[in-house]
């Protein structure tokens, strides 16, 4: 059975945080705790474990303050990004293990979701077909690192389909040109794709 603790910790790191509204708030634990259906001994204790990952600033006699994406945030996490994708790209490409059937049915969906009004399983999309990539080389502790960045990047992910209108169509076509750069066999082709998809994300979101 899932504790209250995990519960709490899920539902603030899926849906609060990725709540473009939420930034720049403070966390209502008594609204939460009533929405999950726990105390606030188990909200308080997920948000001490988000505040240990720097997700949300606990804020003395105020509460649990999320902050806006900043511009230092995003340039970081983009820059990890492209760290880890390119590399996986190149060396799935190595050991012949390009997970393309699952790449394309996570692009598949996100297609199914372009008109959708909750943008976060379009997102949780767009980390899956990212996700593929690199589980496929194999190498746990690489897998546990990017995983880590899964809140920050649906975050993200979000906060720049709110900020630019088209981004869904762009996104699917940066997908696209991923999976055909990778379906090539081109090591330098798929690193320059995934660069490009990583780089206009980050554009849009510095934009504001």
């Amino acid at each position: 059975m899932t504790s209250g603790r995990q519960l709490a910790y899920d539902h603030l790191k899926e849906v609060v945080l990725g709540d473009p509204s939420m930034q720049g708030r403070f966390v209502n634990e008594q609204a939460l705790a009533d929405e999950i259906g726990v105390s606030r001994t188990p909200i308080r204790e997920a948000l001490l474990l988000l505040a240990a990952e720097e997700l949300v600033q606990l804020v003395p006699k105020r509460g649990a303050y999320v902050p806006p994406v900043g511009g230092k945030e995003i340039r970081e996490l983009f820059e990890v990004r492209g760290m880890i994708e390119c590399y996986a790209a190149r060396r799935a490409l190595e050991l012949a293990a390009v997970p393309l059937e699952r790449m394309r049915a996570e692009l598949e969906g996100q297609r199914a979701l372009r008109a959708a009004d909750d943008p976060h399983e379009f997102i949780d999309r767009d980390h899956a077909f990212h996700a593929a990539l690199v589980h496929a080389v194999g190498n746990e502790m690489l897998d546990r690192s990017y995983d880590g960045l899964r809140a920050r990047q649906i975050r993200a992910g979000v906060v720049a389909l709110f900020r630019a209108a088209d981004r869904r169509e762009a996104v699917l076509a940066e997908h696209e040109a991923i999976i055909e750069a990778l379906a090539s066999g081109d090591a330098e082709a798929s690193a320059k794709a995934i660069t490009a998809h990583l780089e206009e994300t980050q554009r849009v979101l510095l934009k504001g």
